[in-house]
């Protein structure tokens, strides 16, 4: 199997209406906060897409400057600084 076949495009979406910018990091981007920013819709959600391979990944939401988990993520990990990550597997 050719390695493009064993990535999935993901879409990751958050509702924050009254947010002016949202961004995604996590352990898929070297938890930069700046690299991934997502794109509001007309009804007040953002949203971006990315391309990951199988395996596990942690991620959050920066919403005008504050971290935050995905409300949507059922699963969620503890670091070493308390910090709540959201989880997925693809």
């Amino acid at each position: 199997m050719k390695e493009e076949d064993m990535k999935k495009r993901v879409v990751f979406r958050l509702n924050e209406t009254g947010a002016r910018q949202v961004f995604l990091a996590g352990s898929f981007n070297a938890w930069d906060p700046s690299e991934l920013p997502l794109r509001k819709d007309g009804r007040g959600s953002w949203e971006t897409t990315v391309t990951l391979e199988s395996g596990i990944y942690q991620y959050r939401f920066i919403v005008d400057g504050e971290w935050k988990k995905d409300p949507s993520s059922r699963d969620v990990r503890i670091d070493g600084s308390a910090a709540c990550h959201s989880v997925l597997v693809v």
